[in-house]
């Protein structure tokens, strides 16, 4: 095979890689515009009341809310303590650390129904039954390990030598983290955050196990108790393609954050 045949061939398969991942998306997105409240194709017509209803929905608009409350608070306690985790874990040498950094990220693999059943036993058993800071705890078991990655990533490509010579030129420990240690971890916080409050905002699985009754619904909860309702179908629709646009921002940011700082390591 030729350099052109096989170049034609990768890209052949690139695309039919990404029509397979983002054409159902674009359905979506054109159901959120259909004329009609019934799923068919072709559709009759392009409108844009589902949208405008989906705006002024009170159920939606409270879900998104809570959805972002939850996701900033996950994504804050994620971001302290992935952070303290990764400078522990990179910076000393201990009995065990290869076994916590398996155990921080272990979480994240594991099934989604799983982690759900463990967490509602403890907290229904031993903490005193569900509200809205046990899914805020509950997410940040998982986004946890996105900021410990994506720091810990970052310092080993950082070299030890300029905290050495910080050091060497009088500073102290907290003057070298806040002038040189900080600075270099910035955009690798950054992204982090913003991948942990994307993670958090579009969970559900976990979720499910871990709102209580009166706390209201996260936004994927809204949609999932709707989807199944023939007359909301539609705005259902344009919620979740509000979702997809919401989401993206921040895995663009830090994708962005991430390319930089990549570059940044190697300079």
């Amino acid at each position: 095979m030729g350099a052109v045949s096989l170049r034609r061939t990768l890209a052949a398969l690139s695309a039919i890689t990404v029509a397979f991942l983002y054409l159902p998306i674009v359905l979506i997105a054109l159901y959120a515009f259909n004329d009609s409240r019934t799923v068919r194709w072709p559709m009759s017509g392009l409108t844009l009341r589902w949208v405008r209803a989906a705006v002024a929905s009170d159920g939606a608009r409270s879900a998104l809310w809570l959805s972002v409350k939850v996701g900033l608070a996950a994504a804050g306690i994620a971001l302290l303590l992935g952070t303290l985790l990764a400078l522990g874990v990179h910076r000393f040498r201990f009995f065990g650390r290869n076994a916590v950094s398996f155990l921080v990220v272990l979480p994240i693999a594991l099934p989604g129904v799983i982690t759900g059943v463990a967490l509602n036993a403890t907290f229904v058993n031993y903490l005193g039954g569900l509200a809205v800071w046990t899914v805020v705890v509950a997410h940040a078991t998982f986004c946890i390990v996105i900021v410990y990655n994506n720091v810990i990533a970052r310092l080993r490509r950082t070299a030890p030598s300029l905290e050495e010579a910080s050091g060497d030129l009088g500073a102290t420990a907290w003057q070298t983290f806040a002038y040189v240690t900080f600075p270099l971890l910035r955009s690798a916080l950054l992204a982090g955050a913003l991948l942990a409050f994307a993670l958090s905002f579009d969970e559900i699985i976990v979720t499910t196990f871990t709102l209580g009754q009166t706390s209201g619904e996260t936004l994927p909860v809204w949609i999932l108790s709707n989807i199944s309702r023939p007359n909301q179908l539609p705005i259902v629709y344009a919620v979740a393609l509000i979702v997809v646009l919401i989401s993206a921002v921040p895995v663009y940011i830090a994708n962005r954050l991430a390319g930089d700082t990549a570059g940044a390591g190697r300079t």
